[in-house]
């Protein structure tokens, strides 16, 4: 809960206002796990508040940790469904990358996460649970909404989580330590561009809008030059960095043709573009490209004038692709039901 609803909720069960400022103190600062630890509300109180409310924190139901140390972690959520957080170790950094829905409506074809279709969202309490509730929790230094789902097609939700996280009564991060990422809701990206002041990353794949589509449905309804124009409204010249992700596939997006038409496509944005080489899924005919022709294109871009990375490939021997593991426990689940 944000502060605003810790106020209303303690009005609700008749404990004094200030009661709120001490929940939130024990929830956020001091990280507890029950509300019998609230010691410096009175018994009477923290018994009022067990009656209906709890904690909620929920510890994962399985884990793979990959020979590079990445570790992917599945909760169980309601609807005897699964998501998938990801933890990323580094040399100066350890990332969560975050799940934002069951399923999802976009459709990506390169997605497992998309074959599932959309069943939820996920609440702020289930949001909030993936960050609190794995060991590396006290060691993580940024976080990433790049998991199970679009963030911007759940913005009340994520909004909360947000503001619990940067807030001084909440975990007081800086934004600059949170990166969301999106298709390209306009709804809910021109919410973000004004509400928050964490990074941005925007899923592209391909300059052209036919070819685009084809990967992504939503270029449909949110086609990439809209996003762009709406991008270039705003100024990136200070706290927020804008990215555009970009999958390569084998023999698909990785032309001269597509480096000038990107460069064009993002020209005067103060951005960056990060390179993701495709993980092959299942009943999917698109291919994982090689590495020199990954570096081939990240030239044929610099030399277009983009920043250009090529975001190191994590936790290939655990069902890298972003819900594979949600997918095989699923269909398990699903089994047992019929």
């Amino acid at each position: 809960m944000t502060l605003l609803e810790l106020k209303a909720m303690v009005s609700d069960v008749g404990l004094p206002s200030y009661t709120a400022s001490q929940i939130a103190d024990w929830l956020y600062k001091k990280k507890i796990r029950s509300i019998s630890q609230m010691s410096n509300i009175s018994v009477v109180n923290r018994e009022k508040l067990a009656e209906q409310y709890e904690v909620g924190l929920s510890a994962p139901v399985r884990s793979l940790k990959s020979i590079d140390g990445t570790v992917k972690y599945l909760f169980e959520v309601d609807h005897r469904r699964t998501i998938e957080s990801v933890y990323i170790p580094t040399d100066d950094r350890a990332t969560l990358c975050v799940s934002s829905q069951v399923g999802c409506k976009m459709n990506c074809l390169f997605c497992m996460t998309g074959k599932q279709g959309f069943v939820a969202n996920l609440s702020a309490n289930e949001i909030m649970n993936q960050i609190l509730s794995i060991p590396e929790s006290d060691a993580l230094t940024n976080l990433v909404f790049m998991g199970m789902g679009e963030p911007l097609d759940n913005t009340t939700e994520l909004f909360k989580v947000l503001e619990i996280l940067t807030s001084s009564y909440g975990y007081g991060w800086s934004p600059k330590r949170i990166t969301v990422s999106s298709i390209g809701i306009i709804k809910g990206l021109k919410q973000f561009l004004e509400e928050s002041e964490c990074h941005l990353a925007i899923s592209l794949h391909s300059p052209f809008p036919e070819e685009r589509a084809q990967l992504m449905p939503a270029e449909k309804a949110y086609p990439s030059q809209k996003v762009i124009d709406l991008i270039r409204q705003y100024d990136f010249s200070h706290q927020r960095r804008v990215s555009f992700e970009y999958i390569v596939f084998k023999d698909l997006n990785d032309t001269s043709r597509h480096a000038k038409a990107l460069a064009t496509l993002l020209r005067g944005i103060p951005c960056r573009v990060n390179l993701i080489r495709f993980h092959s899924i299942p009943n999917v005919e698109l291919k994982s490209p090689e590495m020199d022709r990954m570096e081939q294109f990240k030239d044929k871009l610099n030399k277009q004038g983009l920043v250009c990375t090529i975001r190191a490939s994590r936790g290939e021997d655990i069902f890298a692709a972003c819900g594979m593991l949600s997918s095989t426990k699923n269909e398990e689940a699903n089994k047992e039901l019929i």
